[in-house]
């Protein structure tokens, strides 16, 4: 069954579909474009599967589109200047024009890169998301957030550019591979935590369903957290308040990412850590009660994520802390008084962060 979920932001609105079998019928559920070509942004193996399907899907009536492909990286190493410039000169040689569509084929760090090309390229122009992992779907597609990396930080670069519109083909899960599946799980779990207990609840009752990859269960996964995202999308478009809480687990996620070289945890992998220090964060700051991160460690563990070490050492996280986009002066977390319950602290003691880290198997 096929799900339409309105995102509203900054003054204008877009859908985002979710269901089973929608690349090839992309037209039918897609609002009319005044372009004439779609440059689709796609990795070689992401390609191989689906932009044959896509291209059918977008040269249907009435969009009748016609798709150029535009290869890119697999991975965290497509977000860079590097690449958006390559991106660029492609556009041009072209001839792409303003009212043309940017796709973004493939997971969240193409649909980052891509998003950030498109708001950028002659000042804006539109794009769609087209995910097909979990974590784009639930997460990196929504909300209009772009991006590329430096060698800094990630996500230091960027600008919000809301997509015309979000297809979520659920049919795109099954070939998925099993650490990327659950690296996706990992965003669900959150949102589940913070803001949907009746999600926390599928989670943890249908977990078999979910791993299994079952169609119907992993619409209902993907359009739940969609909703959740987009309440909070219209409340702060721009990440200065209410949208906060959707870092949960992110400060030492991202922190791990970086000292990884962004090629060891996954996402998803790094924010499970993120959630579990955060749980533990919250009980030993007496915000919550201690059965919290056991649940956290109970479910991750369900779905195949890391609770525990080996961590980088303490230091190196910390310094890593300093140069979260969300540091000011003091680092920023989202903690829980309870489950959907989230709060954002700052000045968190150094000491007690460094206590956490080390439980969970840091080097000192």
């Amino acid at each position: 069954m096929t799900v339409r979920i309105t995102v509203s932001a900054g003054g204008s609105a877009y859908d985002a579909v979710v269901g089973s079998g929608l690349l090839a019928e992309a037209a039918v559920h897609l609002l009319p474009l005044a372009a004439e070509k779609a440059f689709v942004v796609a990795d070689h193996p992401v390609a191989s599967r689906y932009l044959g399907p896509l291209q059918t899907g977008l040269a249907l009536e009435p969009l009748s589109l016609q798709s150029v492909h535009l290869p890119v990286p697999t991975g965290e190493p497509a977000k860079t200047l590097a690449v958006a410039e390559a991106l660029y000169h492609q556009l041009a040689l072209q001839e792409a024009h303003r009212a043309d569509v940017v796709v973004a084929l493939g997971g969240g760090a193409v649909g980052d890169l891509a998003g950030f090309v498109a708001a950028t390229y002659m000042r804006g122009v539109p794009f769609l998301q087209v995910p097909t992992t979990l974590t784009g779907q639930v997460d990196a597609a929504i909300g209009g957030k772009t991006a590329v990396n430096l060698p800094a930080g990630k996500n230091l670069v960027g600008a919000f550019h809301q997509p015309r519109a979000v297809l979520a083909d659920v049919f795109t899960l099954a070939t998925l591979p099993d650490r990327e599946l659950r690296s996706g799980l990992a965003e669900t779990v959150k949102y589940g935590l913070t803001l949907d207990a009746g999600l926390l609840d599928l989670l943890e009752w249908r977990a078999d369903a979910v791993l299994a990859r079952d169609p119907a269960t992993l619409e209902d996964l993907v359009a739940r957290s969609v909703r959740a995202k987009a309440a909070l999308v219209a409340a702060d478009e721009r990440d200065q308040g209410p949208r906060l809480v959707l870092n949960y687990g992110h400060t030492l996620g991202h922190a791990l990412e970086r000292l990884d070289g962004y090629t060891g945890h996954s996402h998803g992998e790094a924010v499970a850590l993120g959630m579990v220090f955060a749980a533990r964060l919250s009980e030993r700051l007496g915000l919550a009660d201690p059965p919290l991160a056991a649940r956290h460690q109970r479910l991750l563990a369900t779905l195949g994520l890391p609770t525990g070490g080996p961590l980088p050492d303490v230091k190196a996280i910390m310094e890593a802390f300093r140069l979260d986009k969300k540091h000011q002066g003091t680092t920023r977390l989202v903690l829980l008084e309870d489950v959907g319950a989230p709060r954002v602290v700052d000045g968190v003691p150094e000491a007690t962060m460094r206590e956490v880290l080390e439980e969970m198997g840091a080097s000192p």
